[in-house]
């Protein structure tokens, strides 16, 4: 499957106290999201799996898939479109065998092991994390940094050329160019679009900024 990364805003279980999260998906895929990952760090089984459905049925017809962080018996149960695992997370390759083959699984990648890892998987995304600091997820290594950014989109597309490469943390709307010019082929937000004052136009906003990026850089 191949999969549109240009915007993949986040919906963490921490973003209840903004509003419903399914009504959040609603707002983001009508506004330029192409790509939602729901992640929940302290839920249970049970509470997941029903808002993954809620939001998976607040994304029908809007052609935007869902990915769980994660949890790949949660995105099972749910029948979401696929996951996005971690280095502790399940292997790519069992996570493929348990949702199928035309699953989404997405990988994370912060240091060259982790692109060895997602480069050799048949993964469908790559994303490049604590490319800036950043306050929505607590993460005890430095940022990577653009120039890291750049060594593990290299090592990634060496090994996978196809593969969709994006970026997280602390990106900003200034900082989109930036991300873009240095190899991202999108970027995943959090708070920048969720605990914007007006979350359409922030969506619709970074969706613009990946879109004038992308066809101003050289690939």
């Amino acid at each position: 499957m191949t999969i549109d990364y240009r915007l993949n805003p986040i919906l963490d279980a921490g973003l209840a106290d903004i509003g419903d999260l399914a009504e959040l998906a609603a707002l983001a895929a009508k506004n330029g999201a192409t790509l939602i990952q729901y992640r929940d760090k302290t839920g249970s089984t049970g509470a997941m799996i029903e808002r993954a459905r809620a939001i998976l049925e607040a994304l029908e017809g809007t052609g935007v898939p869902l990915v769980v962080n994660d949890r790949v018996d949660v995105a099972l149960a749910a029948g979401a479109n696929g996951v996005h695992l971690g280095a502790d997370d399940m292997d790519a390759a069992t996570a493929r065998r348990l949702l199928g083959p035309t699953a989404i699984i997405g990988l994370t990648v912060k240091t060259p092991a982790d692109a060895e890892r997602a480069g050799r998987a048949v993964a469908s995304y790559a994303c490049i994390g604590g490319v800036f600091e950043t306050l929505s997820k607590h993460n005890p290594d430095p940022p990577v940094g653009l120039d890291g950014f750049r060594r593990l989109r290299a090592q990634l597309r060496a090994l996978d050329p196809g593969l969709p490469v994006g970026a997280i943390a602390g990106i900003g709307l200034p900082q989109v160019p930036d991300v873009i010019v240095a190899g991202a082929d999108g970027v995943a937000v959090i708070s920048a679009i969720f605990r914007a004052s007006d979350i359409a136009t922030a969506c619709r906003d970074f969706r613009h900024a990946v879109d004038d990026a992308l066809k101003g850089a050289q690939r």
